[in-house]
């Protein structure tokens, strides 16, 4: 009988102890699914363009600080094509678990609103977590060139419509709509030259085979340093950090006219808002930090991290707003 009950004691124990690790496993799953335990795995950030670009050096400067506040690798894996939308594509397919994110930029809603079709719904297949920096864009022409200022540019344009050609990255590129809605903020008429990518503008407008060139300003700067390119302006409401000295396009006669750059972080639609939550205040830590500012500045851009609802109703209005300027300039893909 002694033997039978110490048995008994044993397979109790036993199956105690069965049912705390059950119980243990089914908290850990539902703390994974809530987010607390989130994560326990590395991260991956898909660049939806080739290394070495803006968005690529975003995600690496934030990734490697993520890395080190989550206790978890940062993976980055660029997939470029179709001007961003395969990168995208991925993410909006990917589960809604926080371990796949996307680094995207203001090509994702100038690309999303040109297009007739897309492989995705551009709201409700992501979860912007927030916005990480913001730029401009630069008017330069050759340095040879007659024109001084911005309102140079717009005399001598509005005096010869049609004869002044503008270089972009692309037909319904950010250099291409943002030069379009100048066109019609000033009044002007400037004919758009579409190349495959901003490299091979910028060397034309030093050839002279250009007359005019709105691009980011990492792209030009070097050969404004060196004196070959002239800065006339910037696209931004205000004046760039980086170039204190050089006017906005509003300041010199176009007083209405505004376009940013920005660089975002986002998740695949439906992730937790307790993972959005927590990638939200871990980004902000980081892009609030004086060595970031200084990393960003580098790429002309500075930090501007917002919460994850002011990010969604950015993106939301630029995809409108760019629809409209598509369709009033008549931009369709090539």
């Amino acid at each position: 009988m002694s033997v039978g009950r110490s048995s008994d004691v044993r397979n109790t124990r036993v199956t105690g102890y069965l049912m705390m690790c059950l119980a243990w496993s089914f908290a850990q799953d539902a703390s994974a699914q809530s987010g607390a335990a989130y994560p326990n795995r590395p991260l991956r950030f898909i660049v939806p363009f080739t290394p070495g670009g803006s968005n690529d050096i975003f995600g690496r400067v934030v990734g490697q600080r993520l890395s080190e506040a989550m206790g978890q690798p940062v993976l980055i894996d660029n997939r470029p094509g179709a001007g961003g939308l395969l990168g995208a594509e991925i993410v909006a397919k990917a589960p809604p678990d926080g371990y796949n994110l996307m680094i995207h930029s203001t090509s994702f809603t100038t690309n999303v609103a040109i297009q007739a079709r897309v492989p995705f719904d551009p709201f409700k297949d992501f979860a912007p977590i927030t916005q990480l920096g913001v730029g401009s864009l630069l008017m330069t022409v050759n340095a040879t060139s007659p024109v001084k200022t911005m309102q140079d540019l717009l005399v001598l344009a509005r005096a010869k419509p049609g004869t002044l050609n503008y270089g972009s990255s692309g037909t319904g590129g950010i250099n291409h709509l943002a030069t379009e809605v100048l066109n019609r903020s000033a009044r002007i008429d400037t004919v758009h030259i579409p190349y495959k990518g901003i490299g091979p503008a910028v060397t034309d407008l030093l050839g002279g085979q250009l007359q005019m060139l709105l691009s980011g300003i990492p792209n030009v700067i070097a050969q404004v340093k060196a004196g070959k390119l002239r800065p006339l302006a910037v696209s931004t409401a205000k004046r760039s950090a980086f170039l204190p000295d050089v006017p906005t396009i509003a300041e010199s006669g176009v007083p209405d006219y505004s376009v940013v750059l920005w660089w975002g972080l986002f998740a695949p639609g439906g992730t937790s808002t307790a993972i959005v939550a927590r990638l939200n205040t871990e980004v902000r830590k980081i892009l609030e930090s004086g060595e970031m500012r200084e990393r960003l500045a580098a790429e002309g851009a500075e930090p501007a991290p917002t919460s994850p609802e002011v990010f969604a109703k950015l993106v939301r209005d630029e995809i409108q707003f760019w629809r409209k300027v598509a369709r009033d300039a008549g931009i369709k893909p090539e």
